[in-house]
């Protein structure tokens, strides 16, 4: 038992040498005054005599911390001489530590993201059943030769087919003087004068077209502004912003002549435009013509009456002198026509005995020109302007 109890003693000789080394970093605990109480120490039996040694503790405070201070952790750390010492913050090294852990665990969250993002771009592979399924009852039809070149932006379909004729185009290795021969561009090798034809074809574009005066509907005539001019800008943003998506060749629906501003169809969907400019789809068009001199309603009646344009006798669907507006100080008349042929507006006018001083057309079918759209501005037509038009896709 004399054994035990002096081992106990030493044990708390050890600690009170191990606690004495310690350096506080906070100066103010040095400043205050301490009281001092025997403690007994418990380890050695009663029949022992007891070891006693003093315990500072520092008097409580008269202004207590509020509970909601942040509680301060000491933190045991080996100083340069290795002493070792208190301090109310983490180590250097450890903070260092704890960053690069941070900073390697946010590269692995965002390798992670890109990986998940590149194969949910991916496209996933099926089965050879439901690849066959899929072609047999979902994938587009082989189409025309020249058609699929001029969907494709070679040229026009026109261009397409004496390109054809001229041995220019080869599919499969061998040359086809056949417009009418039916391709698959996905399947199919098609060359135009030695260059690959993309195995994507560009998607179906719909635009509507502020055309300002001066501007022609075609894109033959080197010498005169073409309308196709105004669309630079947005074949030129078009790889930026459809990576990888061919570029669409893109014609006006219908023409309007040099002198003639307002609403005018682009696209690069031949079977649109051919379902919107066919006589059969039965397509009103509105314009406003702002007449030189007086209009009475003698001049009203003719309009209305017609006239013969090409051999064909034409008539309005209506015609209304709309009021004055002070701003405007000429006449103005609204004439809806549906046939759309050469002019026709302008020859209804003149065979009245009126002088048209400025036409503009503001309707086509249900969909209106825009009122905010600027002179030489286009907007991309939605699926509720193209169902205005007629059009079902």
């Amino acid at each position: 038992m004399a054994a035990a109890g002096a081992t106990a003693a030493a044990a708390v000789a050890a600690a009170s040498a191990a606690f004495s080394s310690f350096h506080l970093s906070r100066p103010s605990l040095a400043r205050r005054h301490f009281r001092t109480i025997p403690v007994r120490s418990s380890i050695s039996p009663p029949s022992t005599t007891s070891a006693e040694f003093n315990i500072s503790f520092a008097p409580k405070s008269k202004n207590p911390k509020p509970q909601s201070e942040t509680l301060l952790i000491p933190w045991i750390v080996r100083d340069e001489n290795g002493n070792l010492r208190l301090q109310s913050t983490p180590p250097e090294r450890y903070l260092q530590d704890m960053a690069k852990a941070k900073a390697l665990s946010a590269k692995k969250k965002k390798k992670k993201e890109e990986s998940t993002a590149r194969a949910v771009a991916v496209e996933p592979k099926y089965s050879k059943a439901a690849r066959r399924f899929y072609n047999e009852n979902f994938r587009d039809p082989p189409q025309r030769l020249s058609k699929v070149l001029a969907a494709a932006g070679v040229a026009s379909r026109r261009s397409s087919e004496e390109l054809i004729f001229e041995g220019r185009v080869t599919v499969n290795g061998s040359v086809c003087n056949t417009p009418q021969t039916r391709v698959d561009p996905a399947r199919d090798m098609i060359y135009v004068n030695g260059n690959r034809l993309p195995k994507k074809l560009p998607p179906k574009v719909y635009l509507a077209l502020n055309k300002p005066k001066g501007y022609i509907c075609s894109s033959g005539e080197k010498e005169s502004k073409s309308v196709l001019c105004l669309f630079d800008d947005y074949l030129k943003s078009w790889n930026k912003q459809n990576p990888g998506v061919p570029k669409p060749r893109i014609f006006t629906v219908g023409r309007l002549d040099v002198a003639t501003t307002g609403l005018i169809i682009l696209t690069n969907d031949g079977d649109f435009a051919q379902k919107l400019s066919h006589p059969s789809s039965n397509l009103s068009k509105e314009y406003i013509a702002t007449i030189d001199g007086v209009v009475n309603k003698r001049h009203l009646i003719a309009i209305s009456e017609g006239t013969v344009i090409e051999g064909v006798h034409c008539t309005p669907d209506s015609v209304e002198l709309l009021p004055p507006q002070p701003n405007i100080l000429k006449p103005r008349l609204r004439v809806v026509v549906h046939e759309g042929r050469n002019h026709e507006v302008r020859e209804l006018v003149k065979s009245a005995g009126l002088q048209i001083h400025s036409l503009k057309r503001i309707r086509i079918g249900g969909f209106r020109l825009p009122s905010d759209l600027g002179h030489g501005k286009h907007v991309e037509l939605k699926q509720g302007d193209l169902k205005a038009l007629g059009w079902k896709s």
